[in-house]
Formats: C-alpha cells, structure tokens, sequence
C-alpha cells in the first residue's frame, strides 16, 4: 500500500537552541522524500541521528529566528518488522516516565486476571476504549498513564500509554510508537501501542481513529519521551504551526479483534 505523508512546522526560535525533529518514516520502508528547513528564509541543513530502532532524528542548531520545516514524502509499499532481541523485551516490561506499570499493577490484575496472548491484548484495547473520553486539549504534556486513568478522557497518546502500562503490568512487553496515520480526523501525528504477541509486534490503537493497516512507523520507544515529534534543549523555542497529512490508496476496514503489525 502506498501512502503520501508530509509535515509543516514553524517555530519562534528565541535562543539559540538544539532541535530534534522525529517526522521521517522509519527506516525499512522504500520512501521517496524531500526535506527542506530555512530560519528567516536562509536555508539550513539538519544532520541525521539514528534514534531507537533506527529512528531517524533530524537534528539542527538553530540561531534565533523564525524557522520554517517542511518534509513530504511518498511511502511505497511496506516495511519488514524491526528486529527484536530479548534486551528488547525485557526493556519493554518495565515502568517508564508516562507508563506507570508498577502502579498500576493492582487495577491489571483485577480486571484482566487469568488473560493472556491475544485475549488480553483484545480485553485491555477494549476496557481503555470504552472507559476514555477522546477529548483534544484535555491532558497536559506531563499526564502519564495513571492520571489518565483518573481523569478518564485524553488523546491518542494518552490512550497509547494507558494500554501500554496496563499490558506491562501483567508481563506483556509493550511500547509506543508515533505514526502518520491515514484516516485519522482530526489529521495530525498519531501515537498508538505495540505488544509481543505471538512472536511479533501487534499494534493497539484504543481509540479507533484510523485504520492500522494504513499506519506509517516514525519512532519507537518507551512512552512519548522516546517518540516525541519535537523536542528542545539547550535554549527556548514556541512552536506556532503544525500541520500534518498522510493518504492511503484505499482506507480498508479495521477488525479490531485480528492481530495486525505495522507495515
């Protein structure tokens, strides 16, 4: 399936600052794509990192200024599984910043008790989605998954964490991974789970906004910590625009009781 996916940001660059930028798809897949960036319209040119899974980071020492991003790209086909180790595993277990695993153990195994494979991961995508309000603007930057859970409602990544700290609890590795995600309406970046099951990463999206077939893998990590599609250090910078497309050929249908990876 071929997808065309693009991003526009502006930001306020205040102080001198290093900016790291996670918008470009995942290595694996065959992209034909262009970046551009300029500050106060002279072009400069970010370097590439390798992130996490190989997620590619755009990073950039910007001077004061206004900044303007733009990247676009045209995704062909499919992407073969990113590899897994037991390192891998055992990592996606424990407790991070926004997935409070070991808090929230006892709530796991009261509701999900005696549940394993593909039946707990069906049973916990459901419980999250019909016990969250999707309500944009309802959680702060800092809510993690237990604050969610309290204040039941929250966006894409607030559901993604739930799901991710509520599987972890019961000894099922789980991560989160941002993707661009055809369908989606509102359109912006989207962030849905992924759990080992069955030998394999299935993805989770509690709030079945978008089809998971369609998604396109940009980064991968414990929680939005990892996975954020902007972060600044080293000096002050406000974003101001950010739009985001992403088309599929087709939108197919979304049984949400079948396995699905990300491809």
């Amino acid at each position: 399936m071929d997808r065309d996916v693009s991003a526009h940001l502006t930001l306020d660059v205040r102080t001198p600052a290093t900016l790291a930028f996670q918008l470009a798809p995942a290595p694996g897949y065959d992209v034909r794509e262009q970046l551009t960036c300029t500050i106060d319209g002279v072009p400069v040119a970010p370097r590439v990192v390798a992130g996490d899974h190989g997620t590619r980071v755009h990073l950039l020492d910007a001077a004061p200024g206004a900044l303007v991003l733009d990247y676009a790209g045209t995704v062909l086909g499919g992407t073969p599984q990113l590899a897994t180790d037991e390192a891998d595993l055992l990592r996606y277990l424990r407790p991070s910043r926004y997935c409070e695993s070991d808090s929230l153990g006892p709530t796991a195994r009261a509701e999900f008790g005696g549940l394993a494979g593909r039946d707990l991961l069906a049973a916990v995508s459901s419980w999250v989605g019909s016990r969250l309000a999707y309500v944009p603007g309802s959680s702060l930057p800092t809510d993690g998954a237990v604050r969610t859970l309290l204040a039941r409602q929250g966006v894409c990544r607030d559901y993604a964490h739930l799901v991710v700290a509520l599987l972890r609890a019961l000894d099922m590795p789980a991560r989160l991974v941002a993707v661009y995600a055809p369908g989606l309406d509102p359109m912006d970046f989207h962030a849905v789970a992924e759990a080992w099951v069955e030998d394999r990463w299935r993805v989770v999206d509690a709030t079945t906004l978008a089809p998971r077939a369609t998604l396109v893998r940009v980064a991968t990590g414990r929680d939005a910590s990892d996975t954020a599609f902007l972060s600044v250090h080293h000096g002050e910078a406000v974003l101001g625009e950010l739009s985001v497309t992403a088309v599929a050929q087709a939108l197919p249908d979304d049984d949400v009781r079948e396995l699905v990876t990300i491809g």
